[in-house]
């Protein structure tokens, strides 16, 4: 059994992460916060990651509810302490794996959070309001991110090569380095033609920060002059916030998550199958798709309550 500092331990784990798996560097670095939480909780024990047992891992559990984390988010931490454990047992640093018999915390179904129709056409035509270069883009962000479902680190990091020639379908990479292919609508297709001919304004004047070629190109579709190259997750974020009062939408209901949310709940009341929307999600795993399952069985009720003979019987003509 190898002992090797836990700070060294973390980062071999992360390296694996990203070289096996493809982890995006959001993921590691919430791996890394994670982590680093559970490393300082076996340290005020008097243990650590090599020596560490499920009593240990028990108490940091309740040390998370005693805080008030959600079950959720002890769920996503006791994930990530898990793939640690595995990874230190499979790769020789210990004998055996302590997370093995560590119930998960008991989670209520949370419904996923969409806007209606309507409230995504206000948005659109507040969006469409807007004057100027940054309307353009503001237009063609938000119809590609509900045109297409993807997550909002895909809308950013999104290469100006893959929307460059008027696509019809769009190549989206997302988690472990995967692609897919995602079919844009007319109006996201409209959106973006007129956002990329100002698209240049974007791009910063300093050649030499990494994201410009010798012709001064931005490899991103959404370039902006901070440290990424890109439009950042937070910018996004604040813009829509601000799109939401315009379009008179309550602000708290608007987030880049709920129009892809809002993206499968929609394309699914209206008969997609959740194969299809798995694929377009870029869900591995379609349980993961079966969240949106409370769609499909609202549509069923009324398609039943409509159509089938039985459901009128005894109701006055």
């Amino acid at each position: 059994m190898t002992k090797a500092p836990a700070s060294a331990l973390i980062s071999a784990f992360l390296e694996m992460m990203a070289a096996e798996r493809g982890a995006s560097p959001h993921t590691l670095d919430a791996y890394r916060r994670d982590l680093d939480d559970y490393v300082g909780s076996l340290k005020a024990g008097k243990s650590d990651p090599v020596t560490a047992g499920d009593g240990d891992m028990r108490r940091y559990m309740a040390e998370l509810g005693a805080a008030g984390l959600a079950p959720r988010t002890q769920a996503r931490r006791l994930s990530a302490v898990r793939q640690f454990h595995k990874f230190l047992y499979s790769d020789g640093y210990r004998n055996e794996d302590p997370s093995a018999n560590i119930d998960s915390p008991r989670q209520g179904q949370t419904l996923p959070k969409f806007l209606t129709i309507d409230e995504i056409d206000r948005l659109i035509a507040a969006a469409s309001n807007h004057s100027g270069i940054k309307g353009k883009r503001l237009l063609a962000m938000v119809e590609l991110m509900y045109a297409t479902g993807m997550r909002v680190s895909e809308l950013v990091e999104l290469p100006y090569a893959a929307a460059a020639r008027d696509p019809q379908m769009l190549i989206v990479r997302g988690k472990g380095d995967k692609e897919r292919l995602v079919p844009l609508s007319d109006p996201a297709r409209d959106a973006l033609r007129d956002y990329i001919a100002v698209r240049d304004a974007f791009i910063p004047s300093d050649k030499s920060d990494g994201h410009t070629n010798r012709a001064g190109q931005s490899s991103y579709l959404f370039p902006s002059r901070g440290k990424t190259g890109h439009l950042t997750r937070q910018m996004f974020l604040n813009m829509i916030k601000d799109l939401a009062v315009d379009a008179g939408v309550a602000p708290s209901r608007v987030s880049p998550h709920v129009l892809r949310h809002s993206f499968a709940s929609h394309l699914l009341a209206n008969g997609a199958d959740l194969r299809s929307l798995q694929k377009m999600l870029g869900h591995s795993d379609i349980s993961t798709t079966q969240i949106y399952t409370h769609v499909l069985e609202s549509r069923l009720r009324g398609l039943v309550q409509e159509h089938h003979p039985l459901a009128h019987m005894g109701k006055p003509e």
